[in-house]
């Protein structure tokens, strides 16, 4: 039997993935922009909405990065209202298990839960960045190593507050029964906490993004859905055996797991025109400035008077703390550095070209009938359950992708023509 496609769409927020120069490219932050990727996600039938999260703006040589400032409103909220403008869809969104408590997070999930009928999601995320946490009163007192086992206390907390009402514990009635309402007590390295949670039930699907061994161990314990990285058929695949294999020592199976890698696209109406498409994208996406900024940030200082249009530095990179902050480092500098300029000289690249091929390209280019094969390929694979597509326009960058390549998954049979359930975890076919 052939396994069936999953798909969820990532409002891409703010990054370089975002085209914002296209004039059919309209605000980041307006309802109207949630809504219709939303709405649109929904009429594909897709699984979920995914909404990013950023605890602070990032900066650039000690500036607001300007070139990617949109406003971040809190992903909860915009959720909460999107409960309101679909009926079927997933609603999932990142929120950080450094910077929040237990108690009051799974009362906010659960809500988004109980308003949205079973249709929410939760992307845990931690960070041990000392520049986000000078938002926060305790700073950023977090070190690295600790950073999943706070989120492992944290997760298990708010797991109680979760399962301590009994099923149906109203019985119609605007009243609670006695002894319906378990307390939760727990005291732990991060937690004390002893109190009672205010909603039932309203746990939400677990989503996890870390590729570290412990990443992957924490997704082979407690996640539902994995957003990984690995959108390659070959890096995929072996992704994909590790995660799953790891399942069995947690007593579970691999079908309980859904591995979906962030994707993009570029159609057109011939395999020559899509990749053309695919290049002008890439060109937009990363301008003179962006290049600059992202050399700078392996370089670790100022690059303002270098040619994006012409060779790598001759200088190599400082080795201090650089001029980037809100980032995920990228690495050993001076390896990064020596890997690019053996790849630009080997293939003549200028700067902005370097970056633009080390920047990632669209994962999947083709006519709707190519797409939609390479998709359906990746899946029988074993390579992936599925994919979170990240379109380059908002809010309208989804629209083509419903009209012409999901009648063709439909086709192959791999993909639903409506929604047979109700919740998110019905659409993932989850049983927990």
């Amino acid at each position: 039997m052939r396994k069936q496609v999953h798909l969820a769409a990532h409002f891409p927020g703010v990054n370089n993935t975002t085209v914002w120069a296209d004039p059919r490219s309209l605000s980041q932050i307006a309802f109207s922009s949630f809504a219709h990727l939303a709405r649109t996600a929904e009429r594909g039938t897709f699984d979920f909405f995914f909404l990013a999260e950023g605890l602070r703006l990032r900066e650039h040589k000690g500036l607001i990065h300007d070139l990617d400032v949109a406003g971040r409103p809190e992903a909860l909220t915009v959720l909460s209202a999107l409960a309101a403008v679909t009926d079927r869809l997933g609603l999932a969104g990142t929120v950080n298990a450094t910077f929040n408590e237990p108690y009051e997070l799974a009362r906010r999930l659960a809500s988004l839960d109980h308003l949205s009928a079973g249709r929410a999601a939760w992307n845990v995320v931690t960070t041990s960045d000392a520049f986000t946490g000078e938002n926060f009163r305790r700073g950023g007192y977090l070190d690295r190593a600790d950073r999943y086992r706070r989120a492992e206390e944290f997760l298990h907390v708010a797991g109680a507050f979760w399962n301590s009402w009994e099923a149906d514990p109203f019985q119609g009635q605007d009243f609670v029964r006695q002894g319906a309402i378990r307390q939760v007590t727990h005291e732990g390295t991060h937690f004390g906490v002893t109190g009672t949670a205010t909603l039932p039930g309203g746990r939400p699907v677990i989503i996890q993004a870390g590729d570290s061994d412990e990443g992957r161990e924490f997704a082979a314990r407690n996640a539902d859905v994995i957003f990984s990285r690995h959108g390659t058929l070959e890096d995929g695949k072996r992704f994909y055996t590790d995660v799953k294999t790891r399942l069995a020592g947690y007593g579970r199976k691999p079908y309980e797991l859904k591995i979906m890698p962030a994707a993009t696209f570029a159609l057109g109406g011939t395999e020559e025109e899509a990749r053309s498409n695919a290049d002008a994208i890439r060109r937009q996406q990363v301008g003179p400035r962006t290049a600059l900024a992202f050399l700078e940030q392996v370089w670790g200082r100022d690059l303002s008077g270098h040619d994006p249009d012409g060779p790598l530095p001759e200088t190599d990179p400082d080795d201090g703390e650089g001029v980037t902050q809100g980032r995920v480092p990228l690495g050993d500098r001076q390896a990064i550095a020596a890997k690019w300029r053996a790849l630009a000289a080997e293939r003549g690249l200028t700067t902005r070209e370097l970056v633009i091929e080390v920047t990632g390209r669209q994962t999947f280019v083709g006519t709707p009938e190519q797409v939609a094969r390479q998709i359906d390929e990746h899946v029988q694979a074993d390579a992936a359950d599925g994919f979170i597509l990240v379109p380059h326009l908002t809010p309208g960058g989804l629209d083509d992708f419903v009209d012409t390549v999901v009648p063709l998954l439909r086709e192959r049979g791999v993909f639903r023509e409506s929604y047979s359930g109700s919740t998110l975890r019905e659409h993932l076919g989850l049983t927990r």
